[in-house]
């Protein structure tokens, strides 16, 4: 455990349940335009473990924790500093480790280490550069 994970959990301390989505600026707070449907996966019948429902879920956290996040000037994140020195890629995945290894350790199975270890994991993906490679390159398990 760091300082930074130690600030980044006191500030970012949101209640277990009742996650709300509210749009960034500019964002469209009509439907979003996806290739399939995401509704319940009974329904649709594509989605086995209801990815769709958990997906909406963190998309709800994800949005939720910009309000959260401390910033001098409503753009710069502790995560942009840790960037500009070239830490933004192990940090992710160090924190998205830690929040995996206490779950079910620290209050139980709590979804909100779930759902932090999902946010860094985004982040991992974006700051590792994995974004640019070719999207036809998906492994199946």
């Amino acid at each position: 455990m760091n300082a930074w994970s130690l600030l980044y959990d006191y500030m970012n301390e949101l209640p277990e349940e009742g996650f709300e989505w509210t749009p960034l600026p500019g964002e469209s707070t009509g439907s979003i335009d996806l290739t399939m449907d995401l509704n319940i996966s009974n329904v649709n019948g594509f989605w086995k473990y209801e990815e769709d429902v958990i997906l909406k879920e963190v998309r709800d956290y994800l949005s939720g924790t910009y309000k959260a996040h401390y910033s001098n000037d409503n753009k710069t994140q502790t995560l942009d500093l840790i960037d500009s020195i070239g830490d933004a890629e192990p940090f992710c995945r160090s924190n998205a480790i830690k929040y995996l290894s206490r779950f079910g350790k620290k209050n139980g199975k709590s979804k909100l280490d779930i759902l932090k270890a999902i946010h860094y994991c985004i982040l991992l993906y974006h700051f590792s550069g994995v974004t640019k490679q070719p999207k036809n390159n998906y492994e199946t398990f």
